[in-house]
């Protein structure tokens, strides 16, 4: 996907790039809404700690802790989830590839790994993808199984890592880009 993105002129980029940022914040709020039943002693973190739980005993004393409701808002934001990785994959990877632009322009380093990390943007969609899909099998019955609780752990950790390199890089490109103001 972000090879699509490197056909676009850095015009377009940046209208695309603002466009997705849109989504993926008001995507955020839905999330968070839909996050606050989630919320108990057990699930201190909502939905992440059901992610990170690791273990099927913890995923089962979260389990325990959401009521019925509770357990239709995690299912739902499961599925809603797979719509918020398009949105925060895009804006990411479009903000790396402007980033690289901006700091090439500058002769700052690393403006060679904005493209990688764009890409690394749609490995943490698939990641996120495979972390609910672990996440569906705990919520429909299978949290007696070690495996899903590990998987989505697992997966979780990957992609957290590989949002937190994109966004880092993002921030470098936005300090590159009031340089380059600055000296214009």
């Amino acid at each position: 996907m972000s090879s699509l993105f490197l056909t676009l002129n850095p015009p377009q980029r940046k209208h695309y790039f603002f466009l997705a940022v849109v989504a993926a914040v008001i995507m955020t709020i839905i999330m968070n809404v839909i996050g606050k039943p989630l919320i108990t002693a057990a699930a201190p973190a909502g939905i992440v700690s059901f992610e990170m739980a690791g273990t099927s005993s913890q995923a089962q004393i979260i389990l325990d802790s959401w009521d019925a409701r509770a357990k239709l808002f995690a299912a739902f934001s499961l599925g809603f989830d797979y719509l918020y990785m398009l949105a925060y994959a895009t804006a990411i990877s479009l903000g790396c590839l402007l980033t690289a632009l901006a700091i090439q322009e500058l002769s700052w380093p690393f403006g060679s790994l904005g493209a990688p990390i764009a890409l690394g943007m749609w490995l943490a969609g698939a990641f996120d993808a495979g972390e609910n899909l672990a996440l569906s099998f705990i919520l429909l019955g299978g949290a007696a199984a070690e495996i899903w609780p590990a998987i989505a752990r697992s997966c979780a950790l990957v992609k957290f890592s590989l949002i937190f390199i994109g966004l880092i890089y993002v921030f470098y490109g936005l300090a590159a880009g009031v340089m380059r103001r600055r000296a214009r």
